[in-house]
């Protein structure tokens, strides 16, 4: 059973696939409203599926923070602009202008390789996790805390070019290449809920935005006592 929110605030959750975004928002204590142009049935908060883009410029100033994981098919190296003769659009632009229209603090999530402002990187070993998985956030109207770049403990596990590689991560994409258990993919990322491996390969674990939420909490009480 998912608690209330705690501290009054929403956040839109853009883009929100399976909810790894949303889920460190709500462990902040947000209320946190999903949408997503597919049907996401583990979505573990309010959802609506509906067009992103459209959605923000008609509901996001209701918002106290809109996040947006705009598709990053367009930028990452593993289908970087086509794949197989499909062409995937850069919704960036456009998604970020939108945003913009609203006058909220927003925050938009990417891959290594996209066009978003690198105010923010953040790796899972920043956390204690079982993924690398590096992301870029852009971050509008609040101050972020970068935080220390642990090394890399080793490599990511599994089968390259013919050979076995041990390693405390896992690489969490994909379906071959003894990248690990489903339930090694949920414990990796901090992501439970989600019962498909294609779910979890496109989210981001919940410690990257609990993070942000928080930096975002802290500028907002600052605002509110000097106001």
């Amino acid at each position: 059973m998912i608690p209330a929110p705690r501290n009054g605030l929403r956040v839109l959750d853009l883009c929100c696939g399976t909810g790894g975004a949303g889920m460190g928002y709500h462990l902040a204590g947000f209320e946190v409203v999903g949408v997503d142009v597919v049907a996401q049935p583990n979505y573990p908060f309010e959802f609506h599926q509906a067009d992103a883009i459209a959605f923000v410029r008609d509901y996001g100033a209701e918002f106290d923070l809109i996040h947006a994981s705009w598709p990053c098919q367009h930028h990452t190296a593993l289908t970087k602009g086509t794949n197989h003769g499909r062409t995937y659009p850069d919704l960036i632009p456009a998604g970020r202008s939108a945003m913009l229209a609203t006058g909220r603090p927003y925050v938009i999530e990417n891959v290594q390789g996209s066009t978003v402002r690198r105010d923010l990187t953040l790796c899972g070993e920043m956390f204690g996790l079982s993924v690398i998985r590096h992301r870029y956030f852009e971050i509008h109207d609040f101050p972020t805390l970068q935080m220390p770049h642990p090394k890399h403990r080793g490599r990511v596990a599994g089968m390259r070019h013919g050979s076995w590689h041990e390693g405390p991560y896992f690489a969490v994409y994909g379906q071959g290449g003894g990248k690990g258990t489903l339930a090694q993919w949920q414990q990796a990322m901090g992501i439970h809920w989600a019962h498909t491996r294609r779910e979890i390969a496109e989210a981001i674990p919940p410690a990257y935005t609990h993070h942000v939420a928080e930096q975002f909490l802290t500028s907002h009480t600052h605002g509110r006592a000097t106001a």
